[in-house]
C-alpha cells in the first residue's frame, strides 16, 4: 500500500513474526519512497482502534541499541520500552532510522570526539554545523494508521516529540517516563538534555 503524508510519501512494504526475549513481536517495514530510507514497527498483542496503545518513538542508535554503549540511555530505554509492551500485553514500538538525532552515524562519531574535548552534545552538533535536533516524524502517523492504532500513551522524556506527534494528530492521550539507562558515563549527557533541550526525568534520580 501506498500513503502520501503531507510532506512525502511512504510504502509499508511487508510485516513477519520476530520473536525476541521478552515475547513474540511482529515487525512491519516501511520506505519513504523519495530518499530509500527504511523504518519498521514492532507490534505486539492485538486491540481495537479505539484503545490507548502503549507506543515508544526510538530513534536508530548504532552505538546503544546494538554495541551496548553507556555514553547514552537508547539501549537501555529500548530494551525498557519493549518489556513494557509485553508486560501491558500489547503495544507498540517504532524504531525511526535517524542515527545521532538525524545526523547520521558518522557524523555522530564526529560528535563523539567532539565531546571527548569537552563540548556538550548540542554544542557538538552546532560545531558541526547541525541544529541540535534534525529528528522528523511524519512516517509515525503511517506507521500508526497502519497499525491500526489511534490513541497512545507515549513513553518519552521528550516533550518536543510529543508535541511533533500531536501536530500530525495523533492523539497522545498519556504520556509515561521511561527513565532508564543512567551511567557515570553519560550524567553529563542527560543533563544537558534536560536543561538544553527540554527533556523530562525525575530528578530523584541525579541525587
Amino acid at each position: 500500500m501506498n500513503i502520501t503524508s503531507t510532506t512525502a510519501t511512504y510504502q509499508f512494504v511487508s510485516s513477519a513474526k520476530l520473536p525476541t526475549r521478552w515475547g513474540l513481536f511482529t515487525i512491519h517495514g516501511f520506505v519513504e519512497v523519495a530518499s530509500g530510507q527504511e523504518h519498521v514497527a514492532l507490534s505486539y498483542g492485538q486491540w481495537s482502534a479505539d484503545e490507548v496503545i502503549p507506543v515508544r518513538v526510538h530513534s536508530e542508535c548504532l552505538t546503544g541499541d546494538a554495541l551496548f554503549s553507556t555514553r547514552c540511555d537508547c539501549g537501555a530505554q529500548l530494551e525498557k520500552a519493549l518489556q513494557n509492551i509485553v508486560a501491558h500485553g500489547k503495544g507498540v514500538l517504532l524504531y525511526l532510522r535517524q542515527e545521532g538525532r538525524g545526523i547520521g552515524l558518522l557524523n555522530k562519531i564526529a560528535a563523539y570526539k567532539l565531546q571527548d574535548s569537552g563540548m556538550d552534545t548540542v554544542e557538538a552538533n552546532e560545531h558541526l554545523g547541525f541544529d541540535a535536533d534534525l529528528r522528523e516524524y511524519d512516517i509515525c502517523k503511517v506507521m500508526l494508521q497502519e497499525l491500526n492504532v489511534s490513541k497512545i500513551n507515549l513513553m518519552t522524556n521528550n516533550p518536543k516529540k510529543r508535541a511533533a506527534l500531536e501536530n500530525l494528530g495523533i492523539a497522545v492521550v498519556e504520556r509515561t517516563p521511561i527513565d532508564h539507562g543512567i551511567t557515570d558515563d553519560n550524567r553529563h549527557y542527560i543533563r544537558t538534555k534536560i536543561e538544553k533541550l527540554g527533556h523530562e526525568f525525575d530528578p530523584h534520580l541525579f541525587k
